[in-house]
């Protein structure tokens, strides 16, 4: 006997379990997009689980958050990120009654395209790639779930469905046509994502929780790196106050137990804002359709003025003291150099990738086999560059 999984049932204005299709016509997927729910997976579930077992998702382990790999084993990196950002994603669809499926494979998703060594490796990698159409990490992202992902038989990428894509093209709000890269270019002339419209609820919704995501785990690496002490803390709104409550509670102010209480608080406060914000511009809006959400014309998914502003100054500190701290810098430097080092002898000397990269080459012009060996090495995690970098540029043993 066949089990099918029962419909959910979302608010109005959320994202059925009945999606639009995929690129590519799949068994679950019917010619007029609906699914058969069949076994225990909905369409947007299907797309978590391919997103979780891709090979750019487990390389986002030693891809850097903020500090490279080799700092320590409890900083974030990109995949430690990528989880708190889906599970903050799902707690706030949940409470706005959407559906929390789709919010999560969007979020786990979305960080998919970053190089090593963070906004370090995207710089590095754009400024190389100036001459050939620039690199850009949203770009990337759908290129890994489009393009580079080799996983089954009769295509790349992942098919993910056009709810997804949707969401992950447009996160950051709608992509006007004088914006558009070439990876969504051609996306969007074969599956129409409607660029010039907002993108779902569930997609806001990852976007912002990405914000209180790392807003909430920065100042706990932050403390925890020594970069920024509980002191410099104290005036900030939410931390300040979490920082005097937790010496009422404590009295050794032991480092870590601050760190995440700061974090816990942070994410508790503007989730919360955002969930109340968000439902009073629903009432206003009053959407009947998903679709009403889209064609709004402003993000439905927000913060109050009050913790937006809150936001800003927290955001401000962690740039001064934290993303541009000497320490940081020193080894941004290092990483971009590491980087455009690879970049430019890969593309000089192209007898230098793997096999199976270098066969990509063939019948490419000048701007085709620059944007592999991009994707090269944005795929790389921040370990294998520096390894790469060492086989390539010092002597030793070449079967190292």
């Amino acid at each position: 006997m066949a089990l099918y999984l029962p419909e959910q049932t979302y608010a109005i204005y959320g994202c059925s379990d009945t999606v639009r299709g995929r690129l590519r016509l799949e068994s679950e997927t019917q010619k007029d997009g609906s699914t058969s729910h069949l076994l225990s997976r909905t369409a947007f579930q299907r797309d978590r689980d391919r997103v979780i077992h891709s090979n750019g998702f487990r390389r986002m382990k030693h891809k850097t958050q903020v500090f490279v790999f080799h700092e320590g084993d409890y900083y974030r990196t990109r995949l430690t990120h990528s989880l708190e950002v889906a599970q903050i994603a799902r707690t706030a669809a949940r409470a706005l009654a959407v559906n929390e499926d789709l919010a999560e494979a969007i979020a786990l998703a979305h960080d998919l395209g970053h190089t090593p060594f963070g906004h370090a490796g995207e710089d590095a990698l754009n400024e190389v790639m100036q001459p050939y159409g620039g690199f850009d990490h949203n770009e990337q992202t759908l290129r890994v779930l489009t393009e580079l992902e080799e996983r089954y038989a009769g295509f790349n990428g992942l098919n993910l469905t056009w709810e997804t894509l949707e969401g992950i093209a447009k996160h950051n709000g709608p992509v006007s046509s004088e914006a558009l890269r070439p990876t969504l270019r051609a996306l969007n002339a074969n599956f129409d994502l409607q660029l010039s419209n907002y993108a779902s609820i569930e997609a806001q919704i990852a976007n912002l929780s990405d914000d209180i995501a790392y807003l909430s785990h920065d100042f706990e690496d932050g403390l925890r790196a020594k970069l920024i002490t509980l002191e410099q803390l104290e005036a900030l709104p939410v931390v300040g106050e979490t920082v005097q409550q937790i010496y009422q509670t404590i009295s050794d102010k032991h480092v870590s137990r601050v760190g995440y209480a700061i974090t816990r608080a942070v994410i508790t406060k503007f989730i919360q804002d955002m969930i109340e914000t968000s439902f009073a511009n629903l009432q206003v809006l009053d959407p009947q359709s998903p679709d009403d959400v889209r064609q709004a014309g402003y993000a439905i998914i927000g913060f109050s003025e009050e913790a937006s502003a809150e936001l800003r100054i927290l955001r401000k500190f962690l740039f001064t003291n934290m993303w541009r701290h000497y320490k940081v810098n020193r080894m941004t430097s290092k990483t971009k150099k590491v980087l455009t080092a690879l970049f430019n002898r890969l593309l000089e000397e192209p007898n230098l990738l793997p096999t199976d990269w270098s066969k990509r080459l063939a019948g490419k012009d000048d701007a085709g086999r620059a944007r592999i060996v991009a994707d090269y090495v944005a795929s790389m995690t921040d370990r294998y560059a520096l390894l790469e970098y060492k086989r390539i540029f010092d002597m030793g043993p070449i079967l190292a």
